[in-house]
């Protein structure tokens, strides 16, 4: 089955990034415990994309391991901000360009500044969303960072 081209993985190509696509699509997984499962892979390794707004109106992206949840507290210090709250799934689509489910740190509408969990370092590659629901992207977090500014923090409760 051909995988067609996501706007991740034209974002990873034009800086020659190697990356691995994983499709989960035909496994019903939904849940970032699930695709872990259904791919085979350690849930400390597949990573979840949030989105927040902080109290400035400024908006902050975190990659977090889907295992975890976000600590609002410790995401507002990364990023000097009072405070920060998650978006509405509404304002997802029209602020990235992606669903929930299928949403890239990579290739959004802009770009907003990334702060992926210290933990992503640990591990010789982590997964995240391809920016489609049923599709992931295995990739050295380094390659990562060389494609986004990425600020490593502890941002997990």
């Amino acid at each position: 089955m051909k995988i067609h081209k996501t706007n991740a993985m034209r974002l990873l190509d034009q800086h020659k990034v190697t990356y691995r696509v994983r499709d989960y699509s035909s496994t019903g997984a939904l849940s970032g415990l699930e695709v872990a499962e259904a791919l085979g892979q350690k849930p400390d390794q597949v990573f979840k994309t949030l989105v927040t707004v902080g109290k400035s109106g400024g908006h902050y992206v975190f990659v977090i391991p889907v295992v975890a949840s976000l600590d609002l507290k410790k995401a507002a210090r990364a990023v000097g901000e009072k405070h920060v709250a998650m978006i509405k799934e509404r304002d997802l689509l029209p602020l990235t360009g992606y669903v929930h489910g299928g949403c890239s740190p990579l290739g959004m509408k802009k770009i907003f500044p990334t702060h992926v969990h210290a933990s992503a370092w640990d591990y010789p590659s982590i997964m995240v969303s391809a920016g489609k629901i049923g599709l992931q992207l295995e990739l050295d977090v380094r390659d990562l960072a060389s494609v986004l500014a990425l600020s490593a923090d502890d941002l997990i409760e």
